[in-house]
């Protein structure tokens, strides 16, 4: 069992490895506590994992992880958490853009009281449209839906308590969700400012693509924190308001069949509704099918809990494991 276990994800970093390394060394060893550094390559297709096992032979407490295929950041924060024993966890990019000199003020707050401390990226060198912008708004709206209000949600240099973290199940896109689950389960938030670096080598592995996937499963966390233990208040009351929906149009549409039967249908403009049904169906299938699918994607995502749970099966496959022939 180890003090610290520093946890980074690695996908096509081959040139950031090293210098990654040193500088985590550099921060962490005067502390005088006893780490590891837990490096798991998401099936990079570089040189990466070479890279890796180089470092491995140069630096002590250096455990490596490599996936069987690239399965995403998520999957592989998760693997490094679930493989690493660290009383404390710290996550952060291999990119060289999260500093690790600020490992110890995220301890030092810890030290305050806190279960979980999140970095927050104050000065933030991104591009201001395609990045900061994008970022800025979406953490706005992670806030209001979760009710736990950051700056940053996007920054993966945090540090968590192991008993907090450990309790947290990773899916789809959710590792900057952390902080919302840690609440969840009962943890303290605090938030730091952190240095942040513009990216030296390589290219981000960020699209606008992976804002739509935030976005539902922005929906799942919410779904999660308000009503996984009782669904039927969601559930219910979207089929409430469909069903007054409906009823309100079958109402329109019953009355302007009894007018025109008496000849009164001046109201309804030559009966709209009747002589073209599609006005009643297209609202009806509107509603119907739109909310369909969110519930069905909502208990797709109960499904996938419990699937991967009750087996005990990981959302990641490992290839190999290799640790520092003098790790502490």
């Amino acid at each position: 069992m180890h003090d610290l276990s520093i946890v980074v994800p690695v996908y096509n970093e081959e040139e950031s490895v090293p210098h990654l390394c040193e500088a985590i060394v550099a921060a962490v060893k005067p502390l005088g506590k006893s780490y590891e550094i837990v490096l798991v390559d998401d099936g990079s297709s570089d040189s990466s994992w070479s890279v890796m096992c180089a470092e491995a032979k140069k630096h002590a407490h250096l455990k490596l992880i490599r996936f069987r295929r690239n399965f995403g950041q998520t999957p592989a924060m998760a693997a490094g958490i679930n493989e690493s024993d660290g009383n404390i966890v710290i996550t952060l990019d291999a990119d060289l853009q999260n500093d690790p000199k600020d490992i110890p003020a995220l301890l030092a707050k810890l030290d305050e009281g806190y279960d979980v401390v999140s970095g927050w990226r104050k000065n933030r060198q991104d591009a201001f449209i395609n990045r900061k912008l994008p970022s800025m708004i979406a953490n706005r709206i992670i806030g209001k839906m979760t009710g736990v209000s950051l700056h940053d949600y996007g920054c993966s240099l945090k540090a968590y308590r192991r008993e907090i973290i450990s309790q947290v199940h990773l899916y789809g896109e959710m590792h900057r969700f952390i902080p919302a689950l840690c609440r969840w389960v009962g943890g303290s938030i605090a938030e730091l400012p952190v240095s942040h670096h513009a990216r030296k080598f390589g290219k981000s592995k960020y699209g606008i693509s992976r804002t739509f996937r935030v976005v539902l499963d922005l929906l799942t966390v919410k779904f999660l924190m308000s009503y996984s233990t009782r669904p039927i208040q969601v559930f219910g009351k979207i089929g409430l308001y469909c069903g007054a929906i409906a009823a309100l149009l079958l109402g329109i549409v019953g009355l302007e069949a009894v007018c025109s039967i008496f000849g009164s249908s001046a109201w309804f403009g030559e009966g709209l509704l009747v002589k073209r049904p599609f006005w009643v169906v297209t609202p009806l299938m509107f509603l119907g099918f739109s909310l369909q699918f969110i519930v069905l994607g909502l208990m797709a995502e109960l499904t996938t809990r419990t699937y991967h749970e009750s087996q005990n099966k990981q959302i990641y496959s490992i290839k190999e494991t290799v640790c520092s022939d003098n790790a502490g």
